[in-house]
Formats: structure tokens, C-alpha cells, sequence
């Protein structure tokens, strides 16, 4: 049976059919903006258009579909939360999907769909097949990270099971948005880094120049030196606790080679084992994470 996934994000809505969790070949595919700006109603009514249009393509109709959102949707009060689009916030997303849909919906956010992804139709399928406990992380613009144990979401009590990008890390991250100090994503996602050069030369850069410059800018690598160290620190915690099988990284920073070298380095000085057994590996499935994990929560 054919499983369907639609991926909302904060400027497109796309929607996908897979013929199985085995073949990432779509049979169909479609993406529309959005429209955000526009209200929590009209992305609604966006997320059944994708879906009329998928089964206009298709000539096919689902009997339940995934969809991967940009928050959490709060166990206790059936509400959404921790939405960077924040019409959804407090919102019964949910339960209005499924009277406008008029089918049984299943949501997750857009870390857990990307670990999802990747553990059943990407580079962990490929490179470490045999894993039980997969940890995806997404460094870019923020830091976030899902948990697939045995080829299911790890949720957690409060829907928040991977969250590590809101774990205390460093007083010099400075405020966060979500209301603490020092958190994770205020010192290793992108925009983190590039303020501390800021910071150091009054002079903007970004990410990508940083790294590119690192060899005969002392600045750049004092940055970078930070990004491998706090990484080291950040996700030693995730491994003493966790214990994991694989590791993803997606986002942005995910892009920084040296991260899988230096990084690494800086993991082993501070995780509970005498060395760093455990694959950190690069995603395969780029942008199409989002929605294949939206499809795979139906798979």
C-alpha cells in the first residue's frame, strides 16, 4: 500500500507519495507556498490543497497520511507548541486537520521526520543497517534532534524527547528564545557562531566564509576552534545518556567537513568511554527529509 506524507514548513507545503518505505522514488510529488503570513485557517486550507492535489495526480486516494510540522504538538493539551510559524502555536492542529482532511492524520516535527527519514530510506539505512537507536540532529539556523528507536519516533512524556538544542550548554550563548540562558543552539547553530565573530572583529561573516577563512584568519579560527569544542561538549551529553547507535546531522553547520574530524576529536575527550565508536554520518535525503519522514510515520 502506497504511503502519503505531506511536510509543512514555513514557506511550502509539499506532499508526497511513496510506494513503500523501501523505494524513495515518488509516484507523485507536489509543493505549494505556504502562505503563512495569511493565517492558521489558511495553511488549513493549504495542507488539503496539497492533498487534492495528490490525489488528482495520483488517481489514488489515502487512508491516513503523515505530516511533519515546524513544532510539537503537546500530548496533554492536544495544542501545538514551539512553532518558529507561530499561527500554530496553541492551536488544536491535529484534530482540524482530521475534520478537514476527513482521514486519520499522524504529526511529528520536522527533527523527528528527519531522523525518521534518514534511519528508514537514507544514509543509516545505507551505511549502518543494523542500528536500533538513531539520533538526528539539525544544526543550522537553530539546533534540534529526534530519536528513532527500532524504526519508531522516541516522543516523550511532554512530545519533546530529543529537544537537546535546549539543554544548557555555555553562559556565553547569552539569551535564548525560549527563555533560558546558554542553551545549545545560542552557541553552535549558525547565526550563534557568526554573532562570536562578530563579537571578536566587529565585522560580519558568514558561516560558510568563516570556515572558508579559518587558515589565515586567527578570528575564524578561534570560531570554528568554539564550534568543535562546544559540539564535543553538547553532544557528549546525548551519548552518555542515550547511547545511540548512529548519528545524523543535517542542517547548515551539518555541512562543515571538519565538524566530522575535529568534532569528533573533541567528542571523545568528554564522553563516558574510552573512544568514539558510534558513526556520525552525513544525510542523504537533503530537502526530501521532511516529507519522506512524513510519509515513513505511516510506513
Amino acid at each position: 500500500m502506497a504511503i502519503w506524507g505531506i511536510d509543512l514548513g514555513g514557506t511550502k507545503i509539499e506532499g508526497v507519495i511513496l510506494s513503500s518505505l523501501e523505494d524513495t522514488t515518488p509516484i507523485v510529488r507536489q509543493r505549494i507556498p505556504t502562505e503563512g503570513e495569511k493565517g492558521y485557517d489558511h495553511i488549513i486550507d493549504r495542507i488539503a490543497e496539497v492533498l487534492a492535489l495528490l490525489k488528482k495526480a495520483s488517481g489514488m486516494a489515502p487512508e491516513k497520511i503523515g505530516i511533519c510540522t515546524p513544532g510539537v504538538l503537546d500530548p496533554g493539551s492536544q495544542t501545538m507548541k514551539n512553532c518558529n510559524s507561530t499561527a500554530l502555536n496553541d492551536r488544536p492542529l491535529l484534530a482540524d486537520l482530521e475534520a478537514k482532511l476527513q482521514i486519520p492524520v499522524k504529526m511529528a516535527n520536522d527533527a523527528n521526520c528527519f531522523a525518521l527519514a534518514e534511519a528508514h530510506l537514507g544514509v543509516v539505512k545505507q551505511q549502518a543497517p543494523g542500528a536500533r537507536t538513531v539520533f538526528g540532529i539539525i544544526m543550522g539556523t537553530g539546533v534540534g534532534g529526534g530519536i528513532v528507536v527500532d524504526g519508531k519516533i522516541l516522543e516523550g512524556k511532554h512530545g519533546i524527547g530529543g529537544e537537546w538544542g535546549h539543554n544548557f550548554l555555555d553562559l556565553t550563548g547569552g539569551p535564548c528564545y525560549c527563555g533560558k540562558t546558554g542553551c545549545v543552539e545560542t552557541v553552535i547553530a549558525g547565526p550563534s557562531l557568526e554573532r562570536f565573530y562578530f563579537e571578536q572583529t566587529g565585522k560580519k561573516k558568514l558561516l560558510r566564509q568563516i570556515t572558508e577563512d579559518q587558515q589565515h584568519d586567527t578570528h575564524a579560527a578561534a570560531t570554528m576552534e568554539r564550534l568543535y569544542e562546544q559540539f564535543g561538549k553538547a553532544l557528549s551529553v546525548v551519548i552518555n545518556i542515550l547511547d545511540p547507535d548512529a548519528i545524523v546531522i543535517g542542517g547548515g553547520v551539518g555541512n562543515i567537513d571538519s565538524l566530522y574530524t575535529k568534532g569528533r576529536e573533541r567528542l571523545a575527550s568528554y564522553i563516558f568511554n574510552d573512544k568514539v565508536e558510534v558513526p556520525i554520518l552525513k544525510p542523504l535525503l537533503g530537502d526530501s527529509a521532511g516529507v519522506f519522514g512524513a510519509a515513513a510515520l505511516v510506513g
